[in-house]
């Protein structure tokens, strides 16, 4: 496979993706795709090998490096795509970041109520009345998933977050003394960038901190660096703020995250003058970064490229 495409700006005469919401075009694609609701098979012989704790409260996957404590870790928090926390897949991801010197802390961001997962099969050689079939089928995932996402906003996620991560640094301050780290797939990318911001949450919000004055502030950024993958449910609002450092695996040509979208988001960047690098990887799925068995030999390569840009992002920071 040829390297991945380092994103440019793109000339202004380009059209936005003005593709209607799927509740007023039921031949639209979902608001996540598959890969972002369902697993790929999980790698031959590959097993999780952390635990899942409760911190403050919530559901986390933690997996350490081998050798710790007695050899100093980071702190890395990993935001899943909608398979959630007891996704094997996910785990192993986050397994693969702690052999690489990180204590890993992946948190239930949906509180068990993981993405539902139907999924449909084309072929085009299938019978005309199973393609109606299988399309009204779409359009009802695509209602569920609207649904989902419904319960699953800011004012859900957000404060699971700084519960998480709060209650990280009481229970892992010597790796959290230089700061957390954070990387993110499909639904959890758009978090990595929200956690990257200085924006505040609002005072309205259960989760809060005391400033010197006696008012609730709760200010970021909350992150020394992150990266994140295929990113979904982003706009070029979520760049506003933007301070720490990020990396970006992006697909090209994804309905999920449009073009417009990032080119915003590293107009944004430029002028703001916030480190950032931003990878385009040709003829692979949306939710391709994903632990997760592929045939395809360029889908393969390009899964262990986009890791290493997301590792060596962290690692470097």
């Amino acid at each position: 496979m040829s390297d991945p495409e380092v994103a440019t700006k793109a000339p202004e005469s380009d059209a936005a993706d003005d593709t209607p919401s799927t509740s007023e075009n039921p031949d639209a694609k979902p608001p996540l795709c598959d890969d972002c609701t369902s697993d790929r098979p999980t790698p031959s012989g590959q097993a999780a090998t952390g635990e899942i704790v409760k911190i403050n409260g919530i559901d986390c996957y933690i997996s350490k490096p081998a050798d710790y404590p007695h050899v100093p870790a980071r702190l890395l928090l990993l935001l899943t795509g909608g398979t959630g926390v007891k996704s094997t897949n996910n785990q192993i991801q986050a397994d693969k970041y702690a052999g690489e010197g990180f204590l890993s802390v992946m948190p239930d961001l949906f509180e068990g109520d993981a993405a539902p997962n139907s999924k449909v099969t084309e072929d085009e050689n299938i019978p005309l009345i199973e393609k109606i079939k299988m399309r009204v089928a779409d359009a009802a995932k695509s209602f569920v998933l609207d649904m989902w996402l419904a319960r699953h906003t800011d004012e859900k996620v957000l404060p699971i977050l700084h519960k998480v991560l709060g209650g990280s640094k009481e229970m892992f301050t010597d790796a959290a003394n230089n700061g957390i780290y954070g990387v993110g797939y499909c639904f959890g990318g758009r978090y990595i960038l929200l956690l990257s911001s200085e924006r505040e949450l609002p005072t309205s919000w259960e989760q809060k901190s005391e400033d010197e004055e006696g008012g609730s502030k709760l200010k970021g950024p909350f992150l020394k660096a992150g990266a994140l993958a295929h990113a979904t449910c982003v706009t070029p609002e979520d760049f506003n703020g933007l301070k720490a450092p990020i990396s970006m695996v992006c697909v090209e040509n994804d309905g999920l995250f449009p073009d417009d979208v990032r080119v915003a988001g590293e107009d944004y960047l430029s002028k703001n003058n916030v480190e950032h690098e931003v990878q385009v990887y040709p003829g692979v799925p949306h939710g391709f970064a994903i632990v997760g068995e592929y045939e395809n030999a360029n889908i393969k390569e390009a899964q262990v490229t986009a890791y290493e840009q997301m590792l060596s992002w962290v690692k470097d920071h």
